[in-house]
């Protein structure tokens, strides 16, 4: 379960004289720090450049994402494969999405999220499925594929501002959000399930600046009729609170190393820390209590969306994360999301960089999460050229998450022929390989999928250990070879 490394070239130039032979050297330990993009599919923002383009045309993109994902120095992508109620998946439950053929029910002659998981590992890359659990339609005025859940269940679908929306407050919307998203984490070897801040929709206002509020009006009376207590803002809440708890328990059902994620709006309520305003609540708007998941243990990571600069005092990306730093009770994973694709605008690359270095050194965050991965492939500002050789010059583990447990592995049995390194296959719970390498007094490192069992040396190897890396995080320690 940990990721990407590999800044050097491996090359295949014989070993000369030298041989590789068991023997102990230390080597050293890798940084933990989860480095991700969002891959977004909706509006084809990321990928799918456009629709309708061949199943050869997105695959490459999609190798084109991995590699300059590897390049960089992520070590995990978190790909959105249900848009609204679609599926970049083969799904037995919802219609194949617009946004690769350009018609919504339509094959596109290939499983994406299958070719997307297989290439992610074997470049050393985590791969979290992303999923809208409500978003029935975008703003897309194509037709509707028949098996699609507003042709099927008009009964769930309220229209808002251009959308369409489930109404979360019926429980056959959550039963069918639920259903997808663990269907996906049964069949497919995902490294995490991943939703996003749209719950109840953002509010938008009229031509006089009122806020139009969710026709969620029938369901709300209903509710009344039975006795419920609930105003209406906690009852919203309510459902969205089943929905997270539902999907945790879920999900360790199936595959208890999965991890479960959200990217919540980065301010909870206004008012959190002292001195931050926004025009929006999400506690109250949203209906999203991103808190009390956190408190209930209901996530085993959160990327909540600081899309301000540092300095922007009513939202500085600073204080808000030092307010969700303490608001993390379990100690879980904490990874900010962060704006590089406003790089150009209200921000430079160097805000970035300013932004890493402030997360390295929040006590209890591990990682970030860049919006979005368009925003590295295009090198805005100049940014993928100041990550490599700067904040990511050396290469990180994605960090263990040692309350989903698994077992701890032994090193392999390592040996050597020529510049052929070799080792057993690992365990049913390895992810990936470590394989470290001292090339000339320099130390590299790559990380290798799970089904691979050799590595060529490059000249001027002097010590390789190989560890194995479980889905849990746990490593173990390198079974090392020198050279004499």
């Amino acid at each position: 379960m940990l990721l990407l490394l590999l800044l050097a070239t491996v090359g295949s130039a014989p070993l000369g004289a030298q041989q590789l032979v068991p023997g102990r050297v230390k080597v050293p330990a890798l940084p933990r720090e989860f480095r991700a993009a969002w891959v977004a599919s909706v509006k084809n923002i990321d990928w799918p450049s456009r629709k309708g383009l061949s199943a050869a045309a997105q695959q490459a993109e999609l190798r084109r994402i991995l590699d300059r994902a590897r390049q960089v120095g992520l070590n995990a992508i978190i790909l959105q494969v249900r848009p609204a109620c679609d599926a970049l998946y083969a799904s037995p439950y919802e219609p194949w999405s617009e946004y690769l053929s350009g018609r919504m029910g339509r094959s596109p002659g290939y499983d994406p999220l299958e070719f997307a998981v297989r290439e992610a590992h074997a470049r050393g890359l985590e791969l979290h499925a992303w999923f809208n659990p409500y978003r029935a339609r975008h703003y897309e005025k194509s037709g509707a594929a028949s098996n699609h859940v507003t042709r099927k269940r008009p009964d769930l679908v309220i229209p808002y501002s251009g959308y369409k929306w489930l109404d979360p407050a019926k429980k056959a919307s959550r039963d069918l959000a639920l259903k997808v998203m663990l269907d996906v984490t049964r069949r497919y070897d995902v490294d995490g399930i991943h939703m996003d801040d749209y719950f109840y929709p953002y509010q938008v206002k009229d031509k006089r600046g009122r806020k139009i509020d969710f026709g969620d009006g029938t369901s709300w009376a209903a509710y009344q009729r039975s006795g419920g207590r609930l105003d209406r803002r906690a009852w919203r809440r309510s459902h969205v609170d089943a929905l997270v708890a539902e999907l945790y328990r879920g999900v360790k059902s199936v595959k208890p190393w999965v991890k479960v994620g959200l990217s919540p709006f980065g301010i909870w309520r206004p008012g959190y820390p002292r001195g931050i305003e926004a025009e929006l609540d999400a506690y109250s708007e949203l209906a999203a209590d991103a808190r009390k998941w956190m408190h209930a243990g209901w996530l085993d990571y959160c990327a909540p969306q600081l899309y301000w600069p540092i300095d922007q005092r009513p939202q500085s990306y600073s204080a808000l994360l030092g307010w969700w730093a303490g608001e993390n009770k379990k100690r879980r994973h904490l990874w900010p999301g962060i704006a590089t694709e406003r790089i150009g605008r209200d921000r430079n690359a160097n805000e970035i960089l300013r932004q890493i270095d402030v997360a390295r050194r929040t006590r209890g965050v591990s990682g970030h999460v860049h919006w979005n991965m368009k925003a590295l492939m295009n090198n805005k500002g100049g940014i993928t050229k100041s990550l490599s050789p700067g904040p990511y010059a050396t290469p990180a583990l994605v960090p263990g998450s040692p309350w989903l447990g698994g077992k701890r592995v032994r090193p392999p049995k390592v040996s050597a022929r020529g510049n052929q390194v070799s080792w057993s296959r690992g365990p049913a719970e390895l992810r990936f390989w470590l394989v470290q390498s001292r090339v000339n007094g320099r130390w590299q490192a790559a990380v290798l999928p799970s089904g691979a069992t050799s590595w060529t040396a490059p000249r001027g190897t002097e010590v390789v250990g190989v560890s194995a890396l479980t889905r849990t995080g746990y490593q173990s320690a390198p079974a090392t070879l020198v050279s004499r």
